[in-house]
């Protein structure tokens, strides 16, 4: 047992190792690359055989999902009929850490007829599929992770990772947002809930942590405690919110002198906290927290009144199934 966990961790490392050595990689060839993809007006064929057309199928899937329309084309099936699908709109991206693999390379030939730029990922840089492209990009690694050096371990790990790289670049080119996310994954579970309204997860009743205007500080850290939130709601009489205290603000007042035990609530909280109606989205909520850099949103009615608040996790799920009301 003793040597399989060793010889796991060594994979392990070796597979890590493979992934860090293609940060000083990354530059003008990646930037063009990326130009190139994003001024298309077609599509991302992507194209390899083997492990790394498995590891082709998975990036044109990433780019799909995340904005970039992409397609996988077997190169021999490309070679039989099936190159009919490539215009010279769009864009090929040719995977083979050797890039010497007949079939690509019969393939890319043929592309490049067509007329369309050609993007290449592959470990030598000499090879005749990165002289037949327009950009070439080095996905090399030292060895294998494979003991005989032969099965495609690290290198085809290393592709993946440059492949979401790639994608990644191109979400933020795009201003790809969460609810362009959820347009095209609207089946799935992350889809499911960023199509249900705030209303639908948002905590409400006994369990939010409240306090009324008035109250003392110490009142307040004591419902904070018991809540174990990190944050108390300030209201009126009439349920109105007033404001917010966190757990980070009495740490700020702590530092500046402030005696907790002789002030009360108004003087600590933050007037005006941010808040969300409840049929917001839960995409458009995700934006609003990242555009503001916060994780917790109050909930109130076009009056005012506080009807209960979302946290991210209630979102993405506290660690289970959270039951949502999908809107017919």
């Amino acid at each position: 047992m003793a040597d399989s966990i060793q010889q796991a961790k060594e994979v392990l490392r070796i597979e890590a190792e493979s992934i860090s050595s293609l940060i000083d990689k990354v530059g003008a060839s990646f930037s063009r690359a990326v130009e190139i993809i994003y001024q298309t007006k077609g599509r991302v064929i992507v194209t390899g055989i083997g492990k790394s057309g498995l590891v082709g199928k998975k990036i044109a899937a990433t780019l799909t999902s995340t904005g970039t329309p992409a397609i996988f084309l077997h190169p021999v099936e490309g070679l039989h009929g099936d190159l009919g699908i490539v215009t010279r709109d769009d864009v090929m991206l040719g995977i083979s850490n050797s890039g010497e693999t007949s079939e690509l390379n019969a393939l890319i030939l043929n592309v490049k007829d067509i007329g369309l730029s050609i993007i290449a990922f592959t470990g030598n840089m000499d090879s005749t599929l990165a002289k037949n492209s327009d950009v070439v990009i080095d996905v090399g690694v030292a060895k294998e992770a494979c003991p005989f050096g032969l099965a495609p371990t690290s290198s085809t790990t290393a592709t993946l990772a440059m492949g979401d790289a790639l994608a990644v670049a191109l979400v933020n080119k795009m201003d790809f947002t969460e609810r362009d996310f959820y347009k095209f994954h609207p089946g799935g579970h992350l889809g499911q809930r960023l199509m249900a309204r705030v209303k639908d997860v948002m905590i409400r009743g006994g369990v939010m942590p409240v306090v009324l205007s008035g109250s003392s500080a110490l009142a307040a850290i004591e419902e904070m405690d018991e809540k174990n939130l990190g944050f108390i709601f300030i209201t009126d009489g009439e349920n109105r919110l007033l404001g917010i205290l966190t757990d980070g603000d009495l740490r700020r007042h702590i530092r500046k002198g402030v005696i907790l035990t002789e002030q009360v609530v108004d003087n600590l909280m933050t007037r005006a906290p941010k808040t969300i109606a409840p049929d917001t989205s839960l995409a458009q909520t995700i934006e609003i927290m990242q555009r503001d850099e916060i994780t917790t949103l109050a909930t109130i009615d076009g009056d005012g009144h506080l009807e209960g608040y979302i946290h991210l996790h209630d979102i993405l799920g506290r660690g289970g199934t959270i039951k949502i009301s999908m809107p017919r």
